[in-house]
Protein backbone atom coordinates (compact mmCIF):
# COMPACT_ATOMS: atom_id res chain seq x y z
CA UNK A 1 0.00 0.00 0.00
CA UNK A 2 1.50 3.10 -1.08
CA UNK A 3 1.23 5.98 1.28
CA UNK A 4 1.38 9.79 0.26
CA UNK A 5 4.66 11.75 0.50
CA UNK A 6 4.48 13.91 4.11
CA UNK A 7 5.34 17.85 3.86
CA UNK A 8 8.35 17.07 5.39
CA UNK A 9 9.55 14.25 2.79
CA UNK A 10 11.70 15.57 0.28
CA UNK A 11 10.53 15.10 -3.36
CA UNK A 12 13.31 14.14 -5.20
CA UNK A 13 16.88 12.06 -4.15
CA UNK A 14 19.35 12.79 -6.74
CA UNK A 15 17.53 11.84 -10.14
CA UNK A 16 15.06 9.84 -8.61
CA UNK A 17 11.13 11.23 -8.05
CA UNK A 18 10.01 10.32 -5.24
CA UNK A 19 6.09 8.85 -5.59
CA UNK A 20 4.92 7.83 -1.97
CA UNK A 21 5.96 5.99 1.14
CA UNK A 22 5.98 1.90 1.13
CA UNK A 23 6.96 2.14 4.70
CA UNK A 24 8.99 3.36 7.83
CA UNK A 25 11.45 1.69 10.27
CA UNK A 26 14.24 2.03 12.57
CA UNK A 27 16.63 2.63 10.07
CA UNK A 28 14.61 4.89 7.54
CA UNK A 29 11.95 5.42 5.69
CA UNK A 30 11.39 3.72 2.14
CA UNK A 31 9.99 5.17 -0.68
CA UNK A 32 8.56 4.54 -4.57
CA UNK A 33 10.54 5.92 -6.65
CA UNK A 34 10.86 6.22 -10.46
CA UNK A 35 14.45 6.92 -12.60
CA UNK A 36 14.55 9.15 -15.11
CA UNK A 37 13.17 6.91 -17.71
CA UNK A 38 10.17 6.28 -15.37
CA UNK A 39 11.09 3.10 -13.98
CA UNK A 40 10.21 1.91 -10.67
CA UNK A 41 12.81 1.54 -7.77
CA UNK A 42 12.97 1.48 -3.72
CA UNK A 43 14.75 4.14 -2.46
CA UNK A 44 15.27 3.91 1.08
CA UNK A 45 16.68 7.33 3.16
CA UNK A 46 18.32 6.41 6.31
CA UNK A 47 16.95 8.44 9.44
CA UNK A 48 21.28 9.43 10.52
CA UNK A 49 23.69 10.31 8.24
CA UNK A 50 26.90 10.50 11.15
CA UNK A 51 29.38 9.03 10.57
CA UNK A 52 29.07 5.80 12.00
CA UNK A 53 25.87 5.06 10.27
CA UNK A 54 27.65 5.95 6.63
CA UNK A 55 30.54 3.18 7.51
CA UNK A 56 28.00 0.36 8.63
CA UNK A 57 26.19 1.56 5.05
CA UNK A 58 29.17 0.99 3.50
CA UNK A 59 30.15 -2.62 4.85
CA UNK A 60 26.77 -3.60 4.22
CA UNK A 61 26.11 -2.56 0.93
CA UNK A 62 29.89 -4.48 0.10
CA UNK A 63 28.79 -7.50 1.44
CA UNK A 64 25.48 -7.38 -0.19
CA UNK A 65 27.27 -7.24 -3.42
CA UNK A 66 27.90 -11.68 -3.01
CA UNK A 67 24.27 -12.09 -2.63
CA UNK A 68 22.55 -13.78 -5.15
CA UNK A 69 19.96 -11.01 -6.62
CA UNK A 70 17.37 -14.25 -7.09
CA UNK A 71 16.91 -14.23 -3.26
CA UNK A 72 16.10 -10.54 -2.45
CA UNK A 73 16.11 -7.18 -4.02
CA UNK A 74 19.49 -6.03 -5.73
CA UNK A 75 20.89 -3.07 -4.89
CA UNK A 76 20.90 -0.34 -7.56
CA UNK A 77 22.92 2.45 -6.31
CA UNK A 78 23.45 4.38 -3.15
CA UNK A 79 24.43 8.00 -1.89
CA UNK A 80 26.25 8.81 0.94
CA UNK A 81 26.32 12.31 0.16
CA UNK A 82 24.11 15.42 1.40
CA UNK A 83 22.54 15.03 5.14
CA UNK A 84 21.31 11.47 4.73
CA UNK A 85 22.27 8.62 2.87
CA UNK A 86 19.81 7.03 0.83
CA UNK A 87 20.43 3.22 -1.10
CA UNK A 88 18.20 2.62 -4.31
CA UNK A 89 17.10 -1.18 -4.69
CA UNK A 90 14.81 -3.42 -7.11
CA UNK A 91 11.54 -2.27 -6.69
CA UNK A 92 9.48 -5.90 -6.08
CA UNK A 93 5.68 -5.74 -6.99
CA UNK A 94 3.79 -7.64 -4.32
CA UNK A 95 2.94 -7.41 -1.05
CA UNK A 96 4.50 -8.24 1.92
CA UNK A 97 3.70 -11.21 3.66
CA UNK A 98 2.33 -9.29 6.78
CA UNK A 99 0.06 -7.65 4.34
CA UNK A 100 -0.79 -10.92 2.25
CA UNK A 101 -2.18 -13.00 5.14
CA UNK A 102 -3.67 -9.79 7.21
CA UNK A 103 -6.02 -8.71 3.82
CA UNK A 104 -6.55 -12.42 3.05
CA UNK A 105 -5.90 -14.94 5.57
CA UNK A 106 -3.48 -17.37 5.66
CA UNK A 107 -1.74 -19.55 3.07
CA UNK A 108 -2.03 -23.05 2.47
CA UNK A 109 -0.87 -25.49 -0.44
CA UNK A 110 1.05 -25.07 -2.76
CA UNK A 111 1.25 -20.89 -1.87
CA UNK A 112 2.39 -22.11 1.28
CA UNK A 113 4.81 -24.59 0.16
CA UNK A 114 6.54 -22.26 -2.20
CA UNK A 115 6.89 -19.50 0.66
CA UNK A 116 8.70 -22.28 2.84
CA UNK A 117 11.12 -23.08 0.04
CA UNK A 118 11.33 -19.93 -0.73
CA UNK A 119 12.15 -18.19 2.41
CA UNK A 120 14.34 -21.01 3.33
CA UNK A 121 16.44 -20.47 0.54
CA UNK A 122 16.47 -17.02 0.63
CA UNK A 123 18.07 -17.04 4.12
CA UNK A 124 20.68 -19.55 3.20
CA UNK A 125 21.85 -17.82 0.28
CA UNK A 126 22.12 -14.98 2.63
CA UNK A 127 24.50 -16.39 4.99
CA UNK A 128 26.18 -17.74 2.53
CA UNK A 129 27.70 -14.55 1.57
CA UNK A 130 28.59 -14.01 5.26
CA UNK A 131 25.15 -11.01 5.94
CA UNK A 132 23.22 -12.20 8.84
CA UNK A 133 19.81 -10.58 8.50
CA UNK A 134 18.45 -9.61 12.32
CA UNK A 135 15.42 -9.01 10.94
CA UNK A 136 13.88 -11.65 9.36
CA UNK A 137 9.74 -11.20 10.10
CA UNK A 138 6.52 -11.17 7.80
CA UNK A 139 6.89 -7.98 6.68
CA UNK A 140 10.34 -8.23 5.11
CA UNK A 141 9.20 -10.76 3.09
CA UNK A 142 7.82 -10.05 -0.41
CA UNK A 143 5.84 -11.67 -2.16
CA UNK A 144 6.98 -10.95 -5.73
CA UNK A 145 5.54 -12.11 -8.91
CA UNK A 146 8.50 -14.40 -9.32
CA UNK A 147 8.02 -16.01 -5.74
CA UNK A 148 9.22 -14.27 -2.46
CA UNK A 149 12.23 -11.92 -1.57
CA UNK A 150 13.58 -11.79 1.62
CA UNK A 151 14.79 -7.91 1.98
CA UNK A 152 16.74 -5.76 3.98
CA UNK A 153 19.79 -7.92 5.06
CA UNK A 154 21.35 -5.81 8.38
CA UNK A 155 24.96 -6.94 8.72
CA UNK A 156 27.75 -8.62 7.45
CA UNK A 157 29.20 -11.45 9.38
CA UNK A 158 32.69 -10.34 11.27
CA UNK A 159 35.93 -12.47 10.40
CA UNK A 160 35.53 -14.27 13.90
CA UNK A 161 32.11 -15.33 12.90
CA UNK A 162 32.64 -16.39 9.18
CA UNK A 163 35.85 -18.70 10.70
CA UNK A 164 33.37 -20.14 13.53
CA UNK A 165 30.84 -20.51 10.90
CA UNK A 166 33.30 -22.81 9.03
CA UNK A 167 34.31 -24.24 12.02
CA UNK A 168 30.23 -25.32 13.09
CA UNK A 169 30.39 -23.17 16.21
CA UNK A 170 29.30 -19.94 14.65
CA UNK A 171 26.07 -18.08 17.47
CA UNK A 172 23.51 -16.56 16.30
CA UNK A 173 22.83 -12.74 16.25
CA UNK A 174 19.32 -11.67 16.09
CA UNK A 175 16.22 -9.61 16.80
CA UNK A 176 15.34 -9.37 20.35
CA UNK A 177 11.61 -9.99 18.78
CA UNK A 178 12.27 -13.14 16.44
CA UNK A 179 14.78 -14.70 19.02
CA UNK A 180 14.57 -18.20 19.82
CA UNK A 181 13.85 -19.30 23.55
CA UNK A 182 16.93 -19.65 25.59
CA UNK A 183 18.34 -22.29 27.28
CA UNK A 184 21.88 -21.22 28.09
CA UNK A 185 24.11 -18.38 27.92
CA UNK A 186 24.68 -19.35 24.09
CA UNK A 187 22.89 -20.71 21.20
CA UNK A 188 23.85 -22.13 17.85
CA UNK A 189 22.60 -20.50 15.01
CA UNK A 190 21.29 -23.80 13.53
CA UNK A 191 18.28 -23.26 16.17
CA UNK A 192 18.46 -19.78 15.86
CA UNK A 193 17.52 -19.64 11.96
CA UNK A 194 15.14 -22.55 12.23
CA UNK A 195 13.33 -20.29 14.51
CA UNK A 196 13.50 -17.17 12.81
CA UNK A 197 12.61 -19.02 10.04
CA UNK A 198 9.84 -20.95 11.26
CA UNK A 199 8.40 -17.41 12.55
CA UNK A 200 7.16 -15.90 9.29
CA UNK A 201 6.09 -18.89 8.12
CA UNK A 202 4.07 -19.64 11.32
CA UNK A 203 2.06 -16.36 10.49
CA UNK A 204 0.91 -17.41 7.22
CA UNK A 205 -0.98 -19.97 8.89
CA UNK A 206 -2.60 -18.17 11.28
Amino acid sequence: MLIPLTPDDPLELGEFRLAGRLGEGGQGVVYLAHDRMGRPVAVKLLSSGDPETRARLARELSAMESVASFCTAAVLTASAEGRRPYVVSEYIEGPSLHERVRDRGPLSGGELERLFVGTATALAAIHAAGVVHRDFKPSNVLLGPDGPRVVDPRRPCSRKRRRSRLLGTRTAEVNPSSAPPRRGPRRQLAAGDKFRRRRPNTRALS
